[in-house]
This record gives C-alpha cells, structure tokens and sequence, in this order.
C-alpha cells in the first residue's frame, strides 16, 4: 500500500482515476483542490485537502509522505503552468517517488494550442532531471476517448459527453483529403482509469511515455465500423490541408458542444480549433499513441470499439 495524491482531484478524469484506486483497496488517497470539498464528490476512502497551488511551501507540506502524485490540473487554465511547475518543485523537495503531469490525450502535440501546456510540462520533467533523476514520471497517452464517440450519449459515470469530427449521431465525419488512413487510437476513460491503478501498484520503473492503445485504428476503419453499426455510410466531408493551415474549415457542420475547461467567451474559436487541429495532428501521427502500458499489463483486455459503440448506439434513432 502507498499514499497517493491527486492534485486537481474534482476533475472528470480525475474523478474516474480515484474511483478505480479506491476499488483497489490498496492506496491511502489524498485529493488535492483548490476548493473546499464538495459533500456530493468525496469518494470514500479518501482525503480532501484544500491547497493554493502558486504556495509552494504548502504543497510541500501536503505532499509528505506521498510516493506517487498524479496531477490533473487543468492545462487550458493555466497557460503558464505555473500550477504543475510549482507541484513538480514540491514534489522534489517532499521526496515523492512518482508524479504523472496532466497529459491523458494524443502523443503529439502539435498543431493543437490548447495542448501546449502539456509541452512546457514535459520540458520542465527533463529540465529537472537533466543532472540527475531526482523525479521519476511517466507520460500517460490513451489518445481520444472512444466514450466521445457516443456523443451525445453519457457513457462513464462522470466524464461528460464530446463532439469529435466523427459524428456518430448524425452519421457524418471529417476526413483530411489523403489521409483517409490516419491514425486514432481510442480508448474509454474506463480502460485508462484501470491501467493507470495498475500502473500504481506496479513496482518497477515508469516508463517515461506510457503509451495506452485501446484500440488503434484508421480514420477508413473508423467509418466502417459506423457505417456497420448506424445503418449505412456516413456522409464524410473531406478537407484539405492547405485550409487547414490557413485556419479555414470548409465543412457543412461544426462542433457545438464545447469542454467544461473553456469559458463562454472562447468557446466559438476554440471549437474551430480544435476541428483544425485534431484533423491536421492525426494527419501529423499525433493520435497514434505508442503501447508501453499494453506490454506492461499484456493480460489488462482493453474495450474494443465496435463492441462498445454497438452497445451504445444499439436502438437509437
């Protein structure tokens, strides 16, 4: 048994990890938040701690005693990330053992701002280990939720449903002209929140990137499996790259349902972005995610995405 924190411990995710480790029965489990701890959202089995994540003489003191950390602070809200810099300095001086940043999405981060947050975090890890390693941490990579695919359609207890450029609704998707055979690796949040437990109690050491395939599969194999479970062909609209590096999307729909970390204010451009970049990335390999926990835990049975859309889009119009 080892004492684990969770740093941004009232997230969706967040919330989907704590509920897996406390299954486990293994873990003494502390949550770290900004806020006061909501009576609805405390699991049991766990601690809630109030921090103030810019007071890094706090965070040093709720993190004794801790060996792995996992944060899950939010990178859209803090673009400096002076949350998880501060978290990692504290986790040094405290002697945590383990610490996983906010990653949980794609490999690559390119042409997708909203994740460039992740990319000074990863700096930052090899900056403080390039003398010696004084932190060892791993990169958890489970690429797109296959649960979003459901849209609109919950399908984990509390990750909320999200648009993607696969439509499963309405039987349409986007498609980058050329590279119909990109790759996306899927994988519910389920799946992730088990393997991260696993990889918890696992004794040896994290790899740096832990890669998380689910399922690996192409843009064409995507819209097979949709057009099998839906009924017939989805009306793909094929862009090309050039507009999408101008910025422009000329597609017939756009996405509406925006995440919970965007305010109102931002939430037009950044749900073009993100069309633009999830389409321009997968054309880059950004979504092919590598398989380091599949080697680790080769008896872990991952959901397999036609069985699970099958169940879920099964009797709806």
């Amino acid at each position: 048994m080892v004492r684990v924190a969770v740093a941004g411990g009232s997230g969706q995710v967040a919330r989907e990890v704590i509920d897996a480790l406390v299954a486990s029965k293994k873990h003494c489990i502390t949550i770290l938040s900004r806020t006061d701890a909501p009576m609805a959202i405390t699991a049991p089995g766990t601690n809630w701690q109030t921090v103030d994540y810019s007071d890094k003489k706090t965070l040093v003191e709720a993190l004794q005693g801790v060996h792995t950390l996992l944060s899950f602070v939010q990178p859209l809200s803090d673009p400096e990330q002076r949350s998880q810099k501060n978290l990692i300095d504290a986790a040094i001086c405290a002697g945590v053992k383990r610490f996983a940043p906010s990653e949980y999405g794609s490999a690559g981060i390119a042409r997708m701002p909203w994740w460039q947050g992740k990319d000074r975090i990863r700096e930052y890890l090899k900056e403080v280990n390039s003398e010696a390693n004084v932190l060892e941490y791993t990169l958890f990579q489970p690429g797109l939720f296959l649960d979003y695919l459901a849209f609109p359609y919950m399908t984990a207890k509390y990750l909320d449903p999200l648009q993607t450029v696969f439509d499963f609704e309405n039987r349409r998707a986007m498609v980058v002209e050329g590279h119909e055979d990109a790759i996306m690796t899927l994988t519910t949040v389920a799946d992730l929140a088990e393997v991260v437990a696993l990889a918890v109690e696992y004794s040896g050491r994290w790899p740096t990137t832990s890669g998380i395939r689910g399922n690996r599969l192409t843009f064409s194999q995507i819209l097979k499996i949709g057009a099998r479970i839906r009924g017939h062909a989805f009306a793909v609209e094929k862009v090309n790259i050039e507009d999408l590096e101008a910025g422009h999307l000329k597609t017939s729909w756009r996405l509406e349902a925006v995440h919970q970390a965007a305010s109102d204010h931002d939430a037009s451009n950044l749900l073009q972005a993100v069309s633009i970049g999830i389409l321009l990335s997968s054309s880059k390999g950004a979504w092919d995610s590598s398989d380091e926990v599949n080697q680790l835990f080769p008896d872990y049975e991952f959901t397999q995405a036609e069985d699970f859309l099958s169940k879920v889009w099964s009797g709806k119009p």
